[in-house]
């Protein structure tokens, strides 16, 4: 049980300091690239650059960029937190709460004068930030959130929102100021878009293919946790000459860390084969479902074990009524190994 805890313990403070890495490179790719050369970035953090843009250019109002970054937040935060999911949005709010203190702290210094090279590697750098975190389990939040909320209701590519909630920002950022900076703001999501992609993956759903001695286990222990149906196919070892299974289910690209976790957990041994899905033809549970699928069954389990615990209290009082009335109507308690027999008859 302790290593239980110790794992569950150095994996959250290992998430931490995924969140602490990704949010530090997302403010430098803002501090050092985008905001010098007035280029936007993606999502939240480049709508808040608007809006502070627009106040200083027209108002002459100075707005806490980080500040505003995390008021603009807020609301999503407690839209992934009630639809998209508690552990998710937990992290999300550690990225962006660090973040926006890097931005408030952080001087705004120009590395170079040069726009294009400013998109490029303000993309790449944020980039980097953005897959890390993606490829742990850790969503940046802003509009992570809401393409994914959107999607799992849809059941539709997170990737499309992607594309108009950021084609707005660059829309509106032309049509403001000047369609230049517009046109590398495109420039710089492009960069941001492929490398995220090369670090992480572009796909929506992923086949995962699970080869180990221990089907019934790793079943098992996934769908503790995922409302996800699998096929177990009997195989045999081509080096090892022993009989083996081979496990297929498809997952979404938000799953895939945890499940990866999970299986090893269950059988460090077992060989794990990753595999992009194109396309699927047959029922598919989206997030939500899912969600609602382990709901309704954790209810079930409780509901179970909340009927036995009567039964067995029941049981006990029958016994202990019994006893009594053979030892002359004095309550006697039950010998512990009899206590345990009624508590085992309904187990």
């Amino acid at each position: 049980m302790s290593t239980v805890k110790n794992s569950a313990y150095y994996e959250h403070l290992k998430k931490i300091a995924i969140a602490i890495i990704a949010a530090f490179l997302c403010a430098i790719s803002m501090k050092l690239f985008l905001i010098p050369a007035k280029v936007y970035a993606s999502g939240i953090n480049g709508a808040a650059q608007l809006v502070v843009d627009i106040f200083h250019d027209f108002f002459h109002v100075n707005l806490d960029l980080g500040l505003l970054i995390l008021v603009l937040n807020l609301p999503i935060i407690w839209l992934g937190w009630t639809k998209v999911g508690k552990s998710l949005t937990l992290y999300s709010f550690i990225v962006i709460g660090i973040t926006s203190f890097f931005i408030s702290v952080l001087p705004t210094y120009a590395i170079s004068s040069d726009i294009i090279l400013n998109s490029i590697f303000g993309g790449v750098i944020s980039a980097a930030g953005v897959g890390i975190a993606l490829k742990h389990g850790i969503s940046t939040g802003g509009l992570d959130i809401i393409a994914l909320y959107l999607a799992r209701k849809k059941d539709t590519p997170t990737g499309r929102y992607f594309m108009i909630l950021n084609g707005i920002i660059i829309v509106a950022a032309g049509a403001i100021f000047n369609w230049q900076n517009a046109l590398y703001t495109l420039v710089s999501r492009y960069v941001n878009s492929y490398v995220v992609d090369l670090i992480h993956t572009n796909y929506q759903k992923l086949t995962v293919f699970i080869i180990t001695p221990h089907a019934d286990l790793v079943v098992s222990a996934i769908q503790q946790k995922f409302d996800r149906g699998a096929t177990i196919i009997p195989a045999y070892g081509g080096y090892s000459k022993k009989p083996i299974y081979s496990i297929m289910m498809v997952v979404s690209n938000y799953e895939i860390y945890e499940i990866e976790r999970t299986i090893k957990s269950v059988d460090p041994t077992a060989f794990i084969d990753i595999v992009e899905t194109r396309r699927l033809n047959g029922y598919y549970h989206s997030e939500e479902e899912q969600t609602n699928s382990l709901e309704i069954r954790k209810q079930r389990k409780d509901s179970f074990k909340k009927r036995q615990s009567k039964e067995n209290h029941r049981e006990y009082r029958r016994r202990t009524r019994r006893r009594s009335q053979r030892n002359g109507g004095k309550p006697q308690p039950l010998h512990h190994s009899e206590h345990y027999q009624a508590r085992g008859k309904h187990s």
